[in-house]
C-alpha cells in the first residue's frame, strides 16, 4: 500500500444540518402531477387490471343512469295515481318500483365492490412503483439528503398512497356519475320546463329551459362561494399532514430510544419537545377547523335551501294548472338530479382539498426518488468503479460534505487482496465518510475509488442492521434464511459467542431491541463467518465488545477467515494488533494529513501467549490464571 501526505483545512464534524437539501424542485401544476402518476400506473401494460376495473365501473354507472331516469318517470306516474286515487294504478306502480329498486340495488352493490377493488389496485400499483424507486441501490440513504422533499418516507409510502387511492377512486367515480346524470337529466328537465309558464298582466310567456337555468344559477352560486371560502383548505391540509408526520416521528424516536431517555432522566425534556410538536399539530388543526366551519355555512345552507328551491321555481306552472302533481314531482326529481350533479364541487370540496394535498405529496416524493441520481450527478462527485485486479485503490480522492466543506483531500492509497488495514483518526476527521465512499453511499467529492467486485464485499457498520423476523433471518441477512443449514448457523453462533441463542433461531422478535449492541455486533461477525466474503469493511464494528470478546471476534481473520482482506475503522486499543498496516488521518498545521505505517504481524507479536488466550476464549473456558 502506498500513501501520499497532503494538507487541507481542518474538516468540519458531520451533523444533521450537513444533510442540506438537494436543489429544490418547482412544484408542477396539479393536473400535470396527476397525469404523471396515472401514466406511471397504467404504462407499460402493467395497469391492465386498473383499466379493466375502470371500464366495468363506467358500464355500471351508465346502467345506474338509465335506472335513475326510469325511476324519475315512475315518480311522476306514481304521484299521478295517488292524485287520481287510482288504486289499480297505485299497485301497478308499486310493483314497477320493486323491479326498478331491485335493479338499482344490484348496480349499487356492484359499483361498491368494483370501487373498492379499484382502490386496492391503484394503491398496490402506486406502492410498488414508489417502493421500487425507494429501494433502488443507495436511494433510501440518499433520500435523507433531500430535505423536506424526502421527509417522512413512511408517511408517503403508507398514508399518502392510501389517501391517493381512496380519494382518486371515490372522487373520480363521483365526478363521472355526476357528469352522466347531469347530461341525462338536463335534457329531461329542459323538456319538463315547457310546462312551466308565467302570467304577468294577462300575458302568458315561457322561458326555454327555465328549470335548467335555475339549477345552473343555483349550483354556480354555491360553487363560487365554496371556492372562495374553502380555497385555504388545500394549504391547511398539506400543513397538517406535514405536522402529523413530524409528531409521529418524534413519538417513534422517543419509543426507539426509551432506555437512553430513562438513563438520562430526560422524560421532562422529551415531554417538552413532544408538547412542541403536538402544539404545531393542534395549531394546524385549529386553523383547519376554522376554515371547515366557515365552509359549512355554505355547504349546509346550500343543502337546506335545495329542498325548497325546485318547488318554488316550478310553483307557477303547478298553480297555473300546467303541471299535475305527478309532473311537479318529476320536475323536482329532475331538478334535484341536475343540481346535485352541479353541486358536486360544493359537496366534495373538503375531500378535493385533501386529495389535492395527497397528489402533491405523492408526486413530489416520486419526483425526488426519480431525480436523486440526476441531482447528485449535477454536483462534483466521486467516481467509484471496479478495479480490474480486485484491489482497493484511492486515486487523488477528496471527500467533502454536501455543502462543499472538505473532509479529506487528495488521498492516494492502494490496498491489495489479503491485507488487513486499519484506519485511525480523531472523531470528525472523515473516517466514516471514507467508509461510506467505499460503499458507494457518499458521492460528494472528487477523484476515483477503484473497488473489488461488489459480490466480494461485505460491510459491518457500528450498529448492525437487524431485519424484522426471526433470529435466523437476522443471522443470514442479506441472504435468505434457507441459504445456510442449521449446522452451519449453529457453528457460526458458537464461534461468535452466541451459543445461548441457538434454541431461539426461529423465534420472531425485535432483535434490535432484545439484543444488546454487543450481541448485535457478534451477530454481524457470525454473518461474515457464514458468508465468507473476500473483502470486509468495518466501521467501529467492535465498539460495544469487551476486550476478550473483541479479541475472539478479530481472531476470525487469523483463523477461519485467514486471507480475507480487511479494512477497519476503529479507536479501540488492541485492534491495531490484528492489522498489518495502518492509515492515520491526523490534523496538522496546514490541514489534515494522511500518514501510513506498517504494523508487525500479530502472530509474531504474541506468539504462544496469544494462542493460549484465544483458544481459551473460543472454547469459552474460565481463565486458570493470568494470560
Amino acid at each position: 500500500m502506498t500513501s501520499t501526505d497532503t494538507g487541507v483545512s481542518a474538516p468540519a464534524v458531520e451533523t444533521a444540518d450537513d444533510k442540506a437539501a438537494l436543489p429544490p424542485r418547482v412544484e408542477r401544476p396539479m393536473l400535470v402531477q396527476l397525469g404523471v402518476l396515472i401514466r406511471d400506473m397504467v404504462g407499460n401494460g402493467k395497469g391492465a387490471a386498473i383499466l379493466v376495473l375502470m371500464a366495468a365501473l363506467v358500464a355500471i354507472l351508465i346502467g345506474n343512469m338509465v335506472g335513475q331516469v326510469r325511476l324519475n318517470t315512475w315518480n311522476g306516474q306514481f304521484f299521478d295515481a295517488i292524485q287520481k286515487k287510482d288504486l289499480a294504478g297505485f299497485w301497478t306502480q308499486l310493483t314497477a318500483f320493486l323491479w326498478i329498486a331491485g335493479l338499482l340495488l344490484c348496480l349499487v352493490v356492484a359499483q361498491t365492490w368494483l370501487q373498492e377493488m379499484l382502490k386496492m389496485r391503484i394503491r398496490a400499483r402506486l406502492s410498488a412503483l414508489l417502493l421500487d424507486r425507494w429501494l433502488k441501490p443507495r436511494h433510501a440513504y440518499w433520500l435523507g439528503f433531500a430535505g423536506e422533499r424526502g421527509a417522512a418516507a413512511d408517511q408517503r409510502l403508507q398514508e399518502d398512497t392510501r389517501l391517493f387511492a381512496d380519494f382518486t377512486t371515490e372522487l373520480g367515480v363521483g365526478l363521472l356519475q355526476s357528469t352522466l346524470l347531469l347530461i341525462t337529466f338536463t335534457g329531461v328537465l329542459w323538456g319538463l320546463s315547457t310546462n312551466v309558464t308565467f302570467s304577468i298582466g294577462g300575458e302568458t310567456w315561457q322561458i326555454p329551459g327555465y328549470m335548467v337555468w335555475v339549477a345552473i344559477l343555483y349550483a354556480g352560486l354555491g360553487s363560487g362561494l365554496t371556492w372562495l371560502v374553502g380555497r385555504p383548505l388545500i394549504a391547511l391540509n398539506t400543513e397538517r399532514y406535514a405536522r402529523e408526520a413530524d409528531f409521529r416521528f418524534a413519538l417513534v424516536r422517543v419509543s426507539e430510544n426509551a432506555e437512553g431517555v430513562a438513563l438520562h432522566g430526560g422524560e421532562a425534556d422529551e415531554r417538552r419537545n413532544l408538547d412542541g410538536s403536538l402544539g404545531l399539530v393542534l395549531s394546524s388543526m385549529r386553523r383547519l377547523s376554522g376554515a371547515l366551519s366557515r365552509l359549512t355555512w355554505i355547504t349546509s345552507g346550500y343543502g337546506w335551501l335545495a329542498m325548497v328551491v325546485p318547488v318554488v321555481a316550478a310553483a307557477p306552472g303547478y298553480f297555473a294548472g300546467d303541471l299535475s302533481f305527478g309532473s311537479l314531482m318529476m320536475v323536482v326529481g329532475a331538478f334535484t338530479q341536475v343540481q346535485t350533479a352541479l353541486r358536486y364541487f360544493v359537496d366534495q370540496f373538503p375531500r378535493i382539498a385533501d386529495w389535492r394535498s395527497a397528489v402533491s405529496r405523492v408526486t413530489i416524493f416520486r419526483d425526488t426518488l426519480k431525480d436523486l441520481e440526476e441531482d447528485i450527478g449535477s454536483q462534483e462527485t466521486l467516481t467509484v468503479e471496479t478495479h480490474p485486479d480486485g484491489k482497493l485503490v484511492f486515486n487523488d480522492v477528496a471527500l467533502s460534505l454536501i455543502d462543499g466543506r472538505t473532509v479529506i483531500d487528495e488521498m492516494t492509497a492502494e490496498i491489495a487482496p489479503g491485507e488487513r488495514v486499519l484506519i485511525t483518526g480523531e472523531s470528525g476527521s472523515g473516517k466514516s465518510t471514507l467508509f461510506r465512499a467505499v460503499a458507494g453511499l457518499w458521492p460528494w467529492g472528487s477523484g476515483t475509488v477503484q473497488v473489488p467486485p461488489a459480490e466480494d464485499q461485505m460491510f459491518m457498520p457500528q450498529r448492525p442492521y437487524m431485519p424484522l423476523g426471526t433470529l435466523r433471518q437476522a443471522l443470514c441477512y442479506p441472504s435468505g434464511p434457507d441459504r445456510f443449514t442449521d449446522e452451519e448457523i449453529a457453528a457460526a453462533m458458537e464461534r461468535c459467542q452466541l451459543g445461548d441463542f441457538i434454541d431461539r433461531l426461529d423465534q420472531e422478535d425485535r432483535w434490535d431491541k432484545s439484543l444488546s449492541l454487543g450481541q448485535q455486533q457478534r451477530v454481524a461477525f457470525a454473518r461474515v463467518l457464514m458468508h465468507r466474503p473476500k473483502w470486509i469493511f468495518m466501521d467501529e464494528a467492535t465498539s460495544a465488545l469487551d476486550d476478550d470478546s473483541q479479541t475472539a471476534m478479530l481472531s476470525l481473520f487469523l483463523e477461519e477467515l485467514e486471507g480475507t482482506t480487511l479494512l477497519s475503522i476503529a479507536h479501540r486499543p488492541g485492534v491495531e494488533e490484528f492489522h498489518t498496516r495502518t492509515l492515520h488521518i491526523a490534523r496538522r498545521d496546514g490541514g489534515t494529513r494522511l500518514f501510513g505505517k506498517a504494523s508487525r504481524p500479530v502472530e509474531k507479536r504474541h506468539g504462544r501467549r496469544w494462542t493460549r488466550k484465544v483458544a481459551r476464549l473460543l472454547k469459552r473456558e474460565p481463565a486458570a490464571g493470568p494470560a
